[in-house]
């Protein structure tokens, strides 16, 4: 099987099954999608929406959260892992979003991962949730799944954005990485994949093994 062929039957099964992937992420507007986006590095969307409600009520804009501490936040993300970081970040980043941005979130991928705490992965998120822009963010979801099933082969992040981007069709860029995401969030686990609950495992390089 080509790897255009995997492509082809993956996104064909997806698009049926979940026409309209979305973050599982709760937010209003663009400020509460990237605070909330880099609240989940390396935590679950479940644990940052237990947390987002009590401090976007605290800190509703890029300039009240910029006039906060990072203890001041810390009271309310010390559950998310990594949180006295994560603090820090969000300080820093509502401070130059006022000072730099007009407290606007930012739409080029250059200006957002000038923010603190934001990477490439990230940014591509609030590219595609925000704006709306043909981007694939590379979570470990996303890298486990298209290099096991066969769509992508690489050894970073940016290889497999790189793969899955000259693969899959432009209108579709986002939607695949809610698939792929989402593939890899409840079936294909990375330590027990679910292969006989998988509706593309006929497409599967790991399963064909």
């Amino acid at each position: 099987m080509t790897r255009e062929e995997r492509y082809r039957g993956a996104l064909a099964y997806w698009q049926e099954a979940n026409p309209n992937p979305m973050t599982e992420l709760e937010y209003k507007n663009a400020f509460e999608i990237l605070v909330a986006v880099i609240l989940s590095a390396q935590c679950t969307d479940k644990r940052v929406n237990m947390v987002t409600p009590a401090l976007f009520e605290a800190y509703p804009t890029a300039e009240a959260m910029s006039a906060a501490t990072e203890e001041d936040i810390l009271h309310y993300v010390k559950s998310v892992s990594y949180p006295n970081s994560k603090a820090r970040h969000l300080v820093q980043m509502s401070r130059m979003l006022v000072d730099e941005f007009g407290g606007q979130v930012p739409d080029t991928m250059e200006e957002l991962t000038r923010l603190p705490g934001v990477g490439r992965k990230t940014a591509n998120v609030i590219l595609g949730v925000v704006f709306n822009k043909a981007a694939i963010p590379v979570d470990t979801h996303v890298f486990r799944v298209a290099n096991r099933m066969g769509l992508a082969s690489g050894k970073t992040p940016l290889e497999v954005e790189k793969t899955l981007t000259r693969h899959i069709p432009l209108e579709l860029r986002f939607k695949a990485h809610h698939w792929i995401l989402l593939h890899g969030r409840y079936i294909c686990k990375a330590l027990k994949p679910q292969c006989l609950d998988c509706g593309v495992r006929q497409w599967c390089k790991n399963y064909k093994k």
